[in-house]
């Protein structure tokens, strides 16, 4: 990928799950990569994404993603976003094994198997941490009993019993809208509303932090799943449900790294001015 005369930037269209992002060498951002991020991501004026992953070919062979979410802010990583990287170079330099840095640790991609446009992709998340917490936000009725959970970025996990993944008297996007960005979490946290569906499946939503509402997050799913083994003694290998599909995530025990397993697909690739 390369720039054309000067201001139209290549760039390539990949989903996963429905969590979609733009890859863009990190050259071509010029130091603009919020305002490109806001311009790009946006869904009826720009191309439409859900962040932008900017590809950095360091001078000793690594790699390294920053990215930017919708609004312009930076995260420390995603896991579809890395997963969609990975597919990306898997299908266009044949790299099937991969080790990508991120602000949020390095996340090393394997690719498990191809199903016609999908890449099936397991990447190493890390080590989960884990910590229930009690919080109360501002706008919600009573205190609201759930988990902070780190995996290489932040999230509070909400467990729930019903099928619209109302809490507290709220819808799940209301909600999750508020935590989010609540004092409480310095630099705002990413929101998931569990439901444990038998020991072997839960079913989520996300409400991610510089985002809003998506069908789909890698970390999120880890922290989900690491959350309901940690403190609903489901099984430690589990499918986890979200809007966009299902990824399936092993967590041998709480001092192993989780693997995650899902599908990422290229969209397109195309050019845009900036």
């Amino acid at each position: 990928m390369s720039a054309v005369d000067g201001n139209v930037v290549k760039f390539v269209k990949a989903h996963a799950c429905g969590n979609d992002f733009l890859v863009i060498e990190e050259a071509l951002a010029q130091g603009k990569h919020a305002a490109m991020a806001r311009k790009l991501c946006a869904r009826n004026t720009g191309i439409g994404a859900d962040g932008i992953e900017f590809l950095d070919r360091r001078a000793d062979g690594t790699f390294f993603l920053r990215l930017f979410n919708a609004d312009g802010s930076e995260a420390e990583l995603s896991g579809n976003g890395t997963r969609c990287v990975a597919a990306w170079l898997a299908a266009s330099e044949g790299i099937e094994q991969i080790a990508l840095g991120t602000h949020g640790g390095v996340r090393s991609c394997r690719v498990v198997e191809r199903k016609g446009a999908e890449w099936w992709i397991e990447s190493g998340m890390g080590v989960p941490r884990v910590m229930p917490r009690k919080i109360e936000i501002a706008g919600v009725d009573g205190v609201i009993d759930g988990a902070m959970v780190n995996v290489g970025n932040p999230h509070y996990v909400i467990f729930v019993d019903n099928d619209d993944f109302s809490s507290h008297g709220q819808s799940w996007q209301a909600l999750g809208a508020k935590i989010a960005v609540d004092s409480l979490f310095k630099f705002g946290t990413n929101v998931e509303f569990v439901r444990v569906r038998s020991k072997d499946e839960i079913e989520f939503r996300i409400f991610e932090r510089g985002c809003g509402p998506t069908t789909s997050s890698g970390t999120g799913t880890c922290a989900s799943t690491s959350a309901s083994m940690s403190l609903r003694e489901t099984a430690r290998t589990l499918s986890a449900i979200a809007q966009g599909g299902t990824q399936q995530v092993v967590w041998p025990d709480a001092q192993s790294e989780m693997l995650l397993t899902g599908p990422a697909e290229i969209v397109c690739t195309g050019e845009v001015e900036f």
